[in-house]
């Protein structure tokens, strides 16, 4: 991605750790939790790794089509788990998202290269943009407090707590906001 390098640091580190910490809720108890985590840490890891600075590491041209093919395949999944659980939807539309964009980084010259064209913000982008900006706006106005019994909160575990797996699902959706924004 193309920005300022300690921001696209700061994006990578985000990315990660919420990479990890659905790596860690996929070993929840409930079916539904471990599936939703395996999707949100290949988003997270998949973001972490598209954001790191081209000043600092440029994948090789084939690395793209790769990266391509691997969120297709996971976009395919989505779709089929959309079938079941509405949330895979929104799983469907990050992995189209990262197809977009890895689609966009091989077509890119190569450093150096750059057209300054100035044609505007396609349409795709502007898309993807005002969905994951609402997306960030519902999803924070989620995570507001709501009260909770001494009940609730003493049963769930962790890695089960709904509200940890909207925030990491909140910091993904910053990071493609600021992804967004740099193409």
């Amino acid at each position: 991605m193309h920005g300022p390098i300690p921001a696209a640091w700061l994006l990578v580190a985000l990315c990660a750790a919420t990479g990890a910490y659905c790596l860690l809720r996929m070993r929840s108890g409930v079916e539904e939790q471990r599936r939703s985590a395996g999707g949100d840490a290949l988003m997270g890891f998949g973001m972490a790794v598209m954001a790191v600075p081209a000043a600092v590491f440029t994948p090789p041209r084939w690395a793209w089509p790769v990266y391509a093919a691997v969120f297709g395949a996971a976009a395919l999944h989505a779709l089929w788990a959309a079938r079941t659980t509405p949330h895979h939807l929104h799983h469907l539309v990050g992995t189209a998202a990262m197809v977009y964009m890895a689609v966009a980084m091989a077509a890119t010259p190569p450093a150096g290269h750059h057209v300054h064209g100035g044609s505007g913000v396609p349409l795709l982008t502007g898309a993807l943009l005002v969905y994951f900006t609402g997306y960030v706006l519902l999803t924070g106005a989620r995570l507001v407090p709501a009260p909770v019994t001494a009940a609730g909160s003493a049963s769930a575990r962790w890695g089960d707590r709904p509200e940890l797996a909207r925030a990491c699902r909140l910091a993904m959706g910053i990071g493609m906001v600021a992804m967004l924004l740099t193409m």
